[in-house]
């Protein structure tokens, strides 16, 4: 049995293809495209048509792959550039006419997909409490949860409004960043999250999305993408600082040209990893894993649609 999830998020699509092997889902394909669904929404308040044309057109591409890859059942779900935006039925309806019905997640059930996708991920076993970000296009989940037994009881659960689109659009819309416009950003990103946990009450920290990867994978200098070599890798809160001051100040062709970054996020990847040492500084934490795990992860191995 082959099953596929198209994660529609407001800087990308993302594509993952698995196979049900002994009683576990075993990804056999992964993909993506950014297309940038969420440019300009949070101001606005609505998809513009090319953003919904760039998308839809990268989801019909991946419905295709995946039917060739010989999934049996394709899932479809948007999150927060959707959520908000006045125009999600049209572009719903558009999604349906080609022939991809896209379903639209809540906050909390994105955070909380976000959150088992890491749970259940056995590298992560040993963790007692844990807590997850989820940086992405128009808002950033944060999980913190204990372990009970075989159960985990969460502790906190809550989707911001802060993503790399956002601040793109708003606080920083030129490529090149300066000193004074970076403090400026991070005061405004502590007050919207407002959290100050005690040192060392946050547990394990385990980052998704697409902040971390990209952090590594430039560190690494992996030329290609390569998620078994990114996959369960430390970044430190220092490392995540650096890379904020080197990457702020360079152009968007400049932050391309870097070994390691993926095509598409040199727009935002130093916006991205703001927001990581934001939310790392909020938790008082030194460093946090980085997952190529994601709420498309859970929601595969769901047998219905229903994730909470």
């Amino acid at each position: 049995m082959r099953r596929a999830v198209l994660d529609v998020g407001s800087n990308s699509v993302l594509l993952l293809v698995s196979e049900l092997r002994d009683g576990i889902w075993t990804p056999i394909h992964e993909d993506t495209a950014v297309t940038a669904l969420g440019e300009g929404t949070k101001e606005t308040g609505v998809l513009s048509p090319e953003a919904m044309t760039r998308t839809l057109e990268a989801i019909a591409r991946f419905d295709r792959s995946a039917r060739d890859d010989g999934a049996d059942e394709i899932r479809i779900a948007a999150t927060m550039a959707a959520r908000i935006a006045s125009n999600r039925e049209e572009f719903q309806t558009l999604g349906a006419r080609q022939g991809t019905p896209i379903n639209i997640l809540s906050g909390d059930e994105e955070a909380q997909l976000g959150f088992e996708s890491v749970v259940s991920d056995p590298r992560f076993a040993a963790a007692d409490r844990i807590s997850i970000i989820d940086p992405g296009g128009q808002s950033t989940e944060l999980v913190t949860a204990d372990r009970r037994g075989g159960d985990w009881d969460v502790l906190y659960r809550k989707s911001f409004p802060v993503g790399t689109l956002g601040l793109k659009s708003t606080i920083f819309p030129n490529e090149r960043v300066n000193g004074l416009e970076v403090l400026r950003g991070s005061q405004l990103l502590d007050d919207i999250v407002g959290l100050c946990y005690r040192p060392n009450a946050c547990g394990a920290v385990v980052v998704l999305g697409a902040a971390g990867t990209n952090l590594i994978s430039i560190r690494d200098r992996l030329a290609t993408w390569q998620p078994e070599k990114v996959h369960g890798q430390r970044l430190d809160y220092e490392e995540v600082s650096r890379e904020v001051g080197r990457l702020m100040p360079m152009s968007d062709s400049e932050r391309a040209a870097i070994i390691g970054m993926e095509k598409g996020r040199e727009r935002t990847i130093h916006l991205g990893a703001l927001i990581l040492e934001r939310f790392l500084f909020a938790l008082r934490a030194e460093w946090c894993f980085v997952s190529v795990r994601g709420w498309r992860h859970a929601l595969l191995e769901k047998e219905d649609w229903n994730p909470l």
